[in-house]
C-alpha cells in the first residue's frame, strides 16, 4: 500500500519539475528577446543618448574585450570601436560615401591585415557621448569589412584616457 501512495506524489514532483523547467526556459527566452544578450555584447549602447555636453564618458568592455560605443561623425550616427593602435579615425569606404566624406590625398596604412592604400579626410565633428571634437583627421579605408569606425588616436589623443578594471573613462583635458 505504501508503494501505491508514493506514485502520485512522485508524479506530482515530476510535473512540478517539468513546469519549473518551462517557466525558467520562458524567463530566459524573454530576457534574450528583451536585449539581455545585446546588453552583454554592446554594454555601451546608451552612451550616445545619456550624457550632457562635456561630461566624461565611461565605457565597459564588451564580451569580446573591446570598447565599442555609438557615436557621431558630422552629426550622423556610427558605431565606434576604440583602437589606440589606429593613427586616425578609420572609416570604411562605403560608410564614408554614405556620410558624404570627401577623400583627400592618397596614403598607405599599416593595418593588422597588412599594408593598404586609402585616403585622408577631414572630419568636421566627431562625438562620443557628451564629448565633441572638431576638425579631426580621418582616413577612408576601402578594405574595411564592417560598418564599424575605428576611433583612433587622431581623436583619442585629444582626450584624457583612464583604463581600470574593464572600464575606460574618456574626458576632455582640464583647461
Amino acid at each position: 500500500m505504501a508503494t501505491h501512495m508514493a506514485r502520485p506524489s512522485a508524479q506530482r514532483g515530476g510535473i512540478v519539475m517539468m513546469l519549473l523547467f518551462w517557466v525558467l526556459l520562458m524567463a530566459v527566452g524573454t530576457w534574450w528577446i528583451h536585449g539581455g544578450l545585446e546588453d552583454m555584447m554592446r554594454p555601451n549602447a546608451n552612451v550616445v543618448h545619456t550624457l550632457p555636453t562635456g561630461e566624461p564618458v565611461t565605457l565597459q568592455r564588451n564580451r569580446a574585450g573591446h570598447f565599442e560605443a555609438p557615436g557621431r561623425i558630422n552629426g550622423e550616427p556610427v558605431t565606434f570601436l576604440l583602437d589606440t593602435g589606429a593613427t586616425y579615425v578609420a572609416i570604411p569606404a562605403d560608410l564614408a560615401s554614405e556620410l558624404g566624406l570627401e577623400p583627400g590625398r592618397s596614403a598607405w596604412f599599416n593595418t593588422a591585415n597588412g599594408r593598404v592604400e586609402g585616403s585622408l579626410t577631414e572630419l568636421d565633428e566627431v562625438s562620443l557621448g557628451g564629448l565633441k571634437v572638431h576638425n579631426v583627421q580621418g582616413s577612408i579605408s576601402p578594405n574595411m569589412e564592417r560598418d564599424i569606425v575605428l576611433l583612433g588616436m587622431s581623436f583619442l589623443n585629444l582626450l584624457t584616457i583612464e583604463i581600470q578594471a574593464g572600464e575606460m573613462v574618456l574626458s576632455l583635458p582640464e583647461p
